[in-house]
Order: C-alpha cells, then structure tokens, then sequence
C-alpha cells in the first residue's frame, strides 16, 4: 500500500477502517455466512433479505459477497443505495431500474442492487421495486436490508431469501474488538473492553465507535470508568451506589444523589432507570413492592420521553422508591 493510501485510511472512522472485505473475516453468523458462500460457489445466487438488529454484519456480508463474486469489477456490477434517504417512487423508477434494464457490455453473469435500510421504503415504491425485481431477475440480483422484517411487504418477502442476523454473542465482539485495539495501539484494560461490549448489546458498529470514541478520550489508555463517562452512561458504581441509597436512605439523601450523579456526570435519568432493572430483580422485595416500583420507573420513563422536566422525574423517582419501601414493610417481608 502507498504512503498516500495509508494516509487516507489513518482518518477513516474505524467502523470503516476494520470492516471485513471478505466473507471468511466475519466475526459471527457462521451458518448464514456458509449458506451464502455455498450460493455464490454454485452460481445460484437468489435474491436476498437481511435482517436484524442494527450492527449485526448485514451490510459488511453483502458487500462481502459482491466483492467475491465481481473482484475488481465491484464498483461497475454494484449499486448501492440506502433507502432511507432515496425511499420514494422516483428513485424505483429512475435510479433503480435504469441499473437493472441495462446490461454490461463486456461483463457476463448478472449485476447487483443493495439496498440498505429498506423497510424506510414507502409501500408504493415496495410495490413497484416488485414489477422490477420480476421483470429483471435474469440480468439483476436485489439485496434488501432493514432492521424490522415486518416492514417489508409480503409481495417482496416471498421473492427473496430471508436471513435474521442477531446480535453479535460477547465472544465474538471481545475477540474482534481486541483486534482492532492492538491494531491501533489502544491499551485496553479488561474490564473496559466488557464495558464496551456490555454498552453495545451485540452491535458490533456500536462497539468500535465507542471503542474508538473511548480510545480518542483518554489518550489511548481505555478503561471501564471512561468508556462509560464517554458513553454518557452509568457505570455499574455509579447505579449501585444510587440504588443503595435509595432502598436504604431518606428521601433526602435520595434526591441528593440522584442530582449529584445526573448534574455532575452528565447521565441521563432515563439511562440511570433502565439500568436499575437488572438490579431490582435480584433485590429482597415483596412482589407487592417490587411491581409497583417497576410499574412506577415505566411510567416515569415514559414521562421523560414526553419532555418532563429531569428534577420533577427525579422527586418522582425517589418517591417510587419511598413507597415501594413502606409497601414491602407492610407486607411483613
């Protein structure tokens, strides 16, 4: 590689910089991976439709794919486009069909359509890619990818061969992850690498952002406490020292520490309530207790997420926690 290509790929994202090109530098989804090349060794290639969470591999493996089938022919055999930016009708007609009605003068074999984010798509430009999927089968191969199956029609369902990609299993993001900070010369301590990958709940694209935005944060020397103050979430000891407050001090003490770690930290309350869940069901609670306090915490989110004010959310939540504590002494537990 050139001195100037280097110098190109040092200022990529490292999302882009660490992408697999091949199907064999997958991390994960070994039986779907062994399918698809079994597809493309054989020639029969069908049209196909990736979905999942996002961050699962589902973009990386069909370009994967296009790359083992065309090589150096990619960027001439391929297009791509994501439908969440060109989703309507006018992009079917034009773009996408005139792609597919036109054939390559010195290439054999058919051309390929990505389609990224396309449950975005309007129902009457699904309805149309259709006509075209039918009409072009013999010259085009159309990849769909979305993160929710059930926003594709039924009519572009039966046409395509469906693949769920979940998420990423810890394994496999600790190995890749560890990669790619010896690549870039980030130490890593252990237990910031499982805070990334804790943070990231098997997104692989959010792992390596955060990786990177953790890395870029603290001079290289990433450890649990920065990842989680550059993820802007709560860290386990931040949620253990609030929720030990809450079940066992006063209502002052609670509000305190609660303003203390919101204000000062910069953590959203809402991130601090969905951390408690896993928590709160290891706690010595009645059930009487235990489902009001949950029942409350939802009702409280979902005030956030309506725009009420932090600090009335956060009285609030102190006093879900006040009542639940009166609720499980009465209960005689």
């Amino acid at each position: 590689m050139s001195a100037s290509a280097d110098a190109s790929e040092s200022h990529l994202p490292w999302v882009e910089k660490h992408r697999p090109s091949k199907l064999e530098e997958l991390a994960s989804h070994a039986e779907i991976l062994k399918t698809l090349t079994k597809f493309v060794d054989e020639d029969r290639l069908p049209h196909l439709l990736f979905h999942g969470p996002p961050g699962t591999g589902k973009t990386t493996a069909i370009q994967a794919v296009a790359r083992r089938i065309y090589g150096a022919k990619y960027k001439s055999m391929v297009l791509e486009l994501n439908a969440s930016d060109e989703r309507g009708i006018g992009t079917v007609q034009n773009v996408i069909k005139e792609f597919a009605s036109t054939k390559k003068i010195f290439s054999s074999g058919f051309k390929m359509i990505i389609l990224d984010e396309a449950d975005n798509m309007t129902s009457i430009a699904q309805f149309a890619l259709r006509r075209i999927m039918e009409k072009y089968t013999q010259n085009t191969r159309f990849c769909l990818i979305g993160n929710y199956m059930n926003k594709i029609i039924p009519a572009l369902q039966s046409r395509c061969t469906a693949f769920r990609f979940p998420p990423l299993k810890k394994e496999e993001m600790l190995t890749k992850l560890q990669a790619i900070a010896d690549a870039e010369k980030v130490k890593l301590e252990e237990a910031g690498l499982t805070a990334i990958v804790t943070l990231s709940n098997g997104d692989m694209r959010s792992a390596v952002n955060l990786l990177q935005a953790s890395a870029l944060s603290n001079d290289f020397d990433v450890k649990e406490l920065g990842v989680y103050r550059t993820a802007g979430a709560p860290s386990p000891s931040d949620v253990r020292t609030v929720l030990g407050t809450l079940m066992n001090g006063t209502f002052s003490q609670g509000r305190d520490i609660l303003m203390k770690v919101v204000e000062n930290n910069g953590i959203a309350l809402r991130d601090i309530i969905e951390a408690f869940h896993s928590y709160l069901l290891r706690l010595a609670l009645s059930s009487n207790a235990l489902g009001f306090l949950l029942s409350k915490l939802s009702d409280i989110q979902e005030t956030i997420a309506a725009g009420a004010h932090e600090k009335t959310a956060i009285l609030a939540t102190v006093g879900a926690f006040t009542v639940a504590k009166d609720l499980h002494v009465k209960s005689g537990q």
